[in-house]
């Protein structure tokens, strides 16, 4: 299973159009800040009949509060709006938008309570509502009927009175639902109770005390078995995961994959910090739901694969624990979380169903199959849901993003320590792309708005065309870039991987920097070369391109070749590294070892004629210099 497609067609599918709210009515919710929900409703599995009340706990902002903005859709009735102990004396609806004057305003920053009391039949999407962000299914394999919610990305409002604004997350929540006692209800957090009422019913009441955002709020009701296994992730509680089944010939074709979760866990935990919601639980929910959605502590998914488990849980950190800020980031969200996949499938090779090379070669394929295209969504494409979770940029292409930040980095101790310090950075609450950016230059300990520019923001994907011949020890390349939407990203500043195969010994990988659409290498070689692959292990999202031998090459060189001398002393050399007849104009000089890996990066002029080599371990290295205009000189040196 493809789980970034079923995820993306799964919100396609429950939300075919736009918001509802307006900008204005969005700037009135915005004067109060929301810290805690309670719904308290009826529900039962074969229905999407909704009543009750919810409990909004607010703080006022800057200035002093007269009405109280929500939204909730246009057919559900609302009984009445109760703020502070005192009903509201009108309402004014337009669509899903309801704004309740109060009775007494509330002062600035102070806090306050809100009651709303509401009932009514979420819409159906087949009716021409906005979508089906509480439907109701009889699920045919199963014989078992399940009422489920999906409120992403803003249709939360179809089946609760809410505020639909990303970044205000409540502090905590609190879902208690009425239903018939034959039926189990999952949800957020711990379930500290069920309560038997008259008349045959039971009220299952979650608590969680961790931010929410309003879209991972979440119901699922049918007459479910349960079934609990437990993660123990180091450092960490036990964690039980509690997985509410359709019935027990569910559990048994399904036992295998549910318990792949506990691994994927602390792996996860391992890698990039503790389940953020680990004093809590994890779980499932079943629901004929057409993939999976990450609600918080408790997905619902309508069966158990190997990557939908793993992309879902990984959405805990990735999306629920921080969360994007905006739709146009979501690729903060389901990026990672499709990443989240092709390290479960390293993590797991001898159980995967393929490995994880396979799956990113079809994130690339994915990726190309159009030549232009943009992770980030356009602004003007916030409200369209098909792009939001479109599964080209936001799940596909995004994940080979997330890969090519770990080959810059070339060190998963630094990769995964940045993941885990924007998780604890931004802990409960959202983050834009910027964000992340910063965090990932800390670790780069240089700017990376290039890369972000290109691949992020850019659009389309580079081609390379490789020549190359030898002469004596000297291996020379020359790589011409080609681009798919060059109205757009012109250029793609990334370095490259050049195994290089020779008639006899072990190959040689090397790790240079394409810099320019045209860039020209000297490499240093022993032995005969018989063939060069470019990025042969898939870490950059490249188009096919070609590397063919030209024994003309060396004629093009020439000139380049007189050039590649650099002096250097003393060497062997300690701490510094003196270099000789440098221009006035800073060049850019990058050491390697032997392999290729880029060791150091530093600007040296004839005002600064010297390398900074204390941190480079006792060896040999390779020193390139690049001028401005794109002129190259080269050198070997040791440090004792």
């Amino acid at each position: 299973m493809d789980a970034g497609l079923s995820c993306a067609l799964m919100h396609e599918t429950t939300a075919q159009r736009q918001p509802a709210t307006t900008v204005r009515h969005a700037q009135k919710m915005e004067r109060y800040d929301v810290k805690y929900y309670k719904l308290n409703i009826t529900l039962e599995n074969n229905s999407r009949a909704v009543g009750g009340s919810v409990r909004m706990q607010a703080q006022a902002q800057g200035q002093a509060l007269d009405s109280l903005a929500f939204e909730l859709y246009s057919t559900f009735i609302i009984d009445s709006v109760v703020v502070n102990g005192q009903k509201s004396p009108g309402l004014r609806r337009s669509a899903g938008n309801v704004t309740a004057r109060l009775a007494q305003p509330v002062p600035a920053n102070a806090l306050f309570n809100a009651l709303i009391y509401y009932r009514g039949t979420a819409p159906n999407g087949s009716s021409a509502a906005i979508g089906n962000a509480l439907d109701t299914r009889y699920q045919n394999t199963y014989g078992v009927n399940v009422t489920w919610s999906l409120s992403e990305p803003f249709n939360a409002y179809e089946w609760w009175p809410c505020k639909q604004i990303l970044t205000d997350k409540a502090d905590s929540s609190d879902v208690w639902v009425t239903t018939s006692s034959f039926n189990k209800v999952g949800s957020n957090g711990i379930l500290e109770r069920v309560t038997p009422l008259p008349g045959g019913n039971s009220r299952y009441e979650w608590k969680s005390r961790h931010p929410i955002d309003y879209y991972l709020i979440s119901v699922a009701v049918a007459p479910y078995i349960e079934y609990t296994n437990y993660a123990n992730p180091v450092g960490g509680p036990t964690i039980p995961i509690v997985n509410y089944l359709y019935n027990a010939a569910a559990k048994t074709f399904y036992k295998q994959e549910i318990d792949r979760t506990p691994g994927f866990l602390e792996n996860f935990s391992n890698l990039v910090g503790l389940y953020p919601f680990a004093n809590e639980k994890y779980g499932h929910s079943m629901a004929p739901i057409g993939g999976g959605m990450e609600h918080q502590t408790m997905t619902t998914q309508d069966g158990f694969s190997f990557t939908l488990t793993a992309h879902e849980l990984f959405h805990q950190w990735f999306g629920n624990n921080v969360t994007c800020a905006s739709w146009q980031d979501i690729w903060l969200n389901e990026s990672f979380a499709s990443y989240g996949e092709f390290i479960s499938l390293n993590a797991f090779p001898a159980t995967a169903p393929y490995p994880a090379r396979t799956w990113m070669d079809n994130a690339h394929t994915t990726s190309m199959q159009v030549p232009n295209g943009s992770v980030r969504v356009p602004a003007v494409d916030t409200t369209n849901v098909g792009r939001i979770f479109s599964n080209r940029y936001s799940y596909k292409k995004g994940a080979t993003v997330v890969h090519m930040l770990r080959y810059l980095l070339q060190d998963d101790v630094k990769f995964f320590r940045a993941l885990r310090t924007y998780q604890t950075t931004f802990a409960g609450r959202t983050a834009r792309t910027i964000d992340m950016q910063r965090i990932f230059e800390a670790e780069a300990g240089t700017s990376l708005t290039y890369f972000f520019q290109q691949w992020y923001a850019g659009e389309g994907f580079p081609t390379f065309a490789v020549r190359w011949n030898q002469v004596g020890n000297s291996l020379y390349l020359r790589n011409t870039e080609s681009v798919s939407a060059p109205g757009v990203t012109p250029f793609f500043d990334t370095e490259l991987d050049y195994r290089i195969t020779f008639s006899s010994g072990p190959a040689l990988t090397v790790r240079l920097r394409q810099s320019q659409l045209v860039s020209s290498f000297t490499v240093p070689v022993t032995g005969t070369v018989t063939s060069i692959q470019v990025d042969p292990d898939q870490w950059i999202l490249n188009g096919a391109g070609s590397v063919v031998r030209d024994n003309s090459l060396i004629l093009a060189t020439k000139s380049a070749a007189r050039l590649t001398a650099l002096s250097v002393y003393p060497n062997p050399c300690r701490d510094v590294l003196q270099l000789l007849n440098l221009s006035p104009q800073a060049a850019q000089a990058v050491v390697t070892d032997a392999t290729g890996r880029v060791l150091s990066r530093q600007t040296v002029s004839a005002a600064q004629p010297r390398l900074d080599t204390h941190a480079l371990s006792p060896g040999l290295y390779y020193l390139r210099l690049t001028s401005a205009d794109g002129s190259a000189r080269m050198a070997r040196f040791v440090r004792e």
